[in-house]
């Protein structure tokens, strides 16, 4: 078997079928790429750049290609190496690396789907028989019964975690508070209510957006009032807190305070990671499948932390190939704790998964069919053709997201 094309896919379609989440984002894009070779078999990865970028992931893709033209799928690690080295220059971490993701991804699973195996067999089998799930909820919708809607509805799709965004979307607007003072109160008060409202046993997650938030950006002492806040209402981890440009504050900020500090999503490579694993920025590391390099990054990543005491929790808020690149990738690391999952997704989920993702009483059950699971029918690409503009970025003054 050899590789005779490598192709991208970019769909667009709607965002998700949870009502909380679509008061905030009604579509999203996503791009795949597929390996096609001189057998039936088709290799399909995705990267999350498709979630923001699509425009530029084909242009990318096709600069990789004619590394893996004519090839096969023996040494996976040497044909990511090969590729990661011949960007050098502008590819070591970022946009570059991303694309990767979804390349190395499709790679893996053509590796799967020729020998007849779960690619997490491929990395030495599931390390775990079941993790716990969390439904990434996006903001916390107000006023104070929309948010309790909201959870009761994560609660009755089974799950038994789930994370909220710090602040507040309503029907007046956004809101996030800028002070230590006021960001503690409001903080403080909301995960009261949240935790009375579902007792002890659900886990509950905040996450600050700092990675990516619009507008304001909280510093160290706001972080640190907020977690001090929360403190008494048992979270599982305190997500983003603190921008990425800040590692040392991240660093300090989890010697200040027994709340678990996650972060990770926006990070791309072992190189890009090191720099906040060494510093032990992060309690809970948060890798992504399909934006940190790849399966075999992603490991790499795992590694580090897990030499290090930390844990990891996958992120995953790309579509159906990316949720199952971090199935596979939950399972095969060891210090796996928990894996995100779009609640109530729509069909650039549902319609990929095809029944490969199983969640049984809030639980993630190992991958059992060959490959990644991935299904890319032709009726598929068809029914969610691309919109040019449909990637998420954050709204600045002369470009304002509208969906």
């Amino acid at each position: 078997m050899k590789i005779t094309d490598v192709v991208t896919v970019l769909l667009t379609g709607p965002c998700t079928n949870d009502p909380f989440l679509l008061e905030s984002r009604k579509r999203r894009s996503a791009a795949f790429i597929e390996i096609h070779t001189d057998s039936e078999h088709i290799g399909i990865g995705e990267t999350y750049a498709g979630y923001f970028i699509p425009e530029a992931v084909p242009e990318i893709v096709d600069f990789f290609k004619p590394v893996l033209v004519g090839q096969t799928v023996d040494d996976i690690p040497e044909l990511w190496r090969r590729m990661y080295h011949c960007g050098n220059f502008w590819c070591r971490v970022g946009l570059g690396t991303s694309v990767l993701s979804g390349i190395e991804a499709a790679l893996w699973d053509l590796k799967g789907k020729l020998e007849g195996v779960p690619v997490v067999e491929l990395f030495g089998g599931p390390k775990h028989e079941k993790l716990l799930c969390y439904a990434t909820g996006g903001p916390s919708n107000m006023p104070k019964d929309r948010l309790a809607a909201k959870i009761d509805h994560y609660l009755g799709l089974g799950f038994r975690a789930f994370k909220l965004g710090v602040g507040s979307v309503s029907a007046e607007g956004s809101y996030l508070p800028e002070t230590a003072a006021e960001a503690a109160d409001f903080e403080g008060a909301k995960l009261a209510f949240v935790r009375s409202l579902v007792g002890p046993d659900i886990e509950i997650m905040l996450d600050g957006h700092m990675g990516n938030s619009e507008g304001v950006t909280w510093d160290l002492d706001v972080a640190k009032a907020v977690a001090e806040a929360v403190e008494p209402f048992n979270l599982f981890f305190f997500e983003e807190p603190l921008h990425y440009t800040d590692p040392w504050a991240y660093a300090e900020l989890c010697r200040s305070t027994p709340v678990p500090i996650a972060g990770g999503e926006c990070l791309t490579a072992l190189y890009e990671w090191r720099v906040f694993a060494e510093q032990d920025c992060f309690d809970i590391g948060q890798p992504d499948a399909a934006f940190s390099g790849g399966l075999g990054e992603f490991l790499r990543v795992a590694e580090l932390l897990h030499a290090r005491g930390r844990t990891i929790a996958t992120h995953c808020w790309g579509a159906g190939g990316a949720l199952l690149q971090n199935l596979h990738c939950g399972f095969a690391a060891a210090n796996t704790r928990i894996l995100e999952i779009p609640p109530d997704y729509a069909g650039l989920h549902s319609e990929l998964l095809a029944g490969s993702f199983t969640m049984k009483d809030g639980y993630a059950l190992p991958p059992d069919r060959p490959g990644l699971g991935v299904v890319l029918t032709d009726e598929i690409k068809e029914r969610y053709p691309f919109v040019r503009g449909s990637g998420e970025f954050n709204s600045v003054p002369g470009k304002i997201l509208v969906d």
